[in-house]
């Protein structure tokens, strides 16, 4: 019986280390394309920042080639700062940064009533401010057990939905041509090669099913007409980033104030994926790990004042790409964070990834935003639901999340700051999510 027990711990012991193996070691060129499938996920999001930013401010064609060639530069180096594990800074998580969403409105506010300078001054102070405080907001983790970090991203995933339906219907409900044919045609084959991959499809090839769901959409959408090159006809093949492009920071007390606040709603996000993360690859994240990570998100944000870009947080769209591959190690995201690097710098490069169709992107988008809130769904099977008060916690703020964000008019009558952060679904579902549970439950180590 003993040598019985010995061989079948030794056969257990050597799946267990294949099982790793397949997880840990892979080889660079799978992981160079992995890398590229997250950079494609990304890619809309990252960019939409500037964009929005941008226009809003009326900057000028140049200056948008230089904001879009910098944003993704930094995303790239933002990325590292969180791959590359020291004493100081880095979580040690495949995780991607990138411009954070939330801080558009209030961005754009600044710009328009303080100037460009007073953003990238509130931009620089408030990084300051998270690396000065990530000790303390390490120290809070008792505020994010499993019902609240699960409720949070489940609202994510689901806010980021309706996001994902619009570009299936080509980019913007208001549009005439919303809807039609053509974009339905694209965005469902995308979401059916995807799956056809996920279902069929082995190892490598199906770990990078939505990339295939990508590629495949856009040669149909070419082979249909749909797909224009004068976008990369018409980008700089050379780009050097330049510490204060648009002047010198001015440091503003009000505009500083609203980006800490911004900034605190950006850590919140980040540390949902940061679990998030943290439970599909196994790794435990603790004090430390959240502090090391909230330092490499400030020290990003700094840098991201200094070169002129925006603030950066957590991607939780990639958190799906992991969950889907399968593969839980960081090579892919650092070969991500590399293409990022090597895209800022070369913007005729960085331009052949914005040929992709918004309805190809929106179907990509679908099956990856429906994984976010899946993985907070299983966060939340944690959970005793015999309970009347978890039941109470999760309902209540998953429905103000998800219902602020798609009818933010609730508030129409209210003064533009409740309006601004009432509107995002994320912040109100942390939020409530976190006063509910300390109501209800009080202040409690998960084991």
């Amino acid at each position: 019986m003993p040598k019985l027990e010995n061989s079948v711990n030794i056969k257990t012991k050597t799946v267990q280390s294949s099982t790793i193996d397949k997880q840990t070691h892979v080889p660079n060129a799978q992981a160079a394309v992995l890398g590229l499938q997250h950079l494609l996920a990304m890619y809309a999001g990252a960019v939409a920042v500037p964009l929005l930013i941008g226009q809003a401010l009326n900057f000028t064609p140049e200056q948008m080639t230089y904001l879009i060639s910098i944003d993704i530069f930094m995303c790239g180096i933002a990325t590292i700062l969180q791959l590359v594990v020291t004493k100081f800074f880095g979580i040690g998580l495949p995780v991607v940064l990138g411009c954070a969403i939330q801080a558009v409105s209030p961005l754009i506010m600044i710009g328009s009533n303080k100037g460009i300078g007073a953003i990238y001054g509130s931009i620089i102070a408030a990084g300051v401010f998270i690396v000065l405080i990530a000790g303390v907001f390490s120290k809070v983790k008792k505020l994010f057990p499993s019902i609240v970090t699960g409720t949070v991203i489940t609202t994510i995933g689901l806010t980021l939905i309706p996001v994902a339906i619009e570009k299936m219907g080509g980019g913007s409900a208001a549009s005439p041509t919303f809807g039609n044919a053509k974009s339905l045609i694209l965005a469902f084959f995308t979401i059916v090669l995807i799956l056809v991959t996920q279902l069929f499809g082995k190892g490598f090839l199906r770990s990078i099913s939505v990339l295939i769901g990508l590629v495949g959409g856009t040669l149909l959408a070419a082979a249909m007409g749909l797909v224009s090159t004068d976008i990369v006809a018409s980008a700089q093949w050379m780009h050097v980033p330049t510490p204060f492009y648009f002047g010198k920071p001015i440091f503003d007390v009000s505009s500083i104030l609203l980006m800490i606040i911004i900034s605190i709603v950006s850590m919140v996000e980040s540390t949902g994926v940061y679990f998030a993360l943290g439970d599909i690859t196994g790794k435990k994240i603790g004090q430390d790990e959240l502090k090391r990570g909230y330092r490499a998100e400030g020290l990003a944000v700094v840098l991201g004042g200094i070169f002129n870009t925006f603030p950066y947080t957590g991607f939780s769209q990639n958190v799906g790409l992991v969950q889907l591959s399968g593969i839980k190690t960081r090579k892919p995201v650092v070969f991500s964070a590399i293409f990022l690097i090597i895209l800022g710098l070369l913007p005729k490069m960085g331009a052949v990834a914005q040929m992709i169709p918004e309805p190809v992107l929106g179907g990509g988008m679908l099956v990856m935003f429906g994984m976010v809130a899946v993985q907070g769904m299983k966060m939340l099977m944690r959970v005793d639901f015999n309970n009347d008060k978890n039941l109470l916690i999760v309902a209540v703020s998953i429905g103000l999340g998800l219902g602020f964000a798609i009818k933010p008019e609730l508030f129409q009558f209210m003064p533009e700051t409740i309006k601004m952060f009432a509107s995002n679904g994320i912040v109100v579902s942390s939020i409530v999510a976190i006063v509910l549970n300390l109501v209800l439950n009080g202040m409690k180590d998960e084991n």
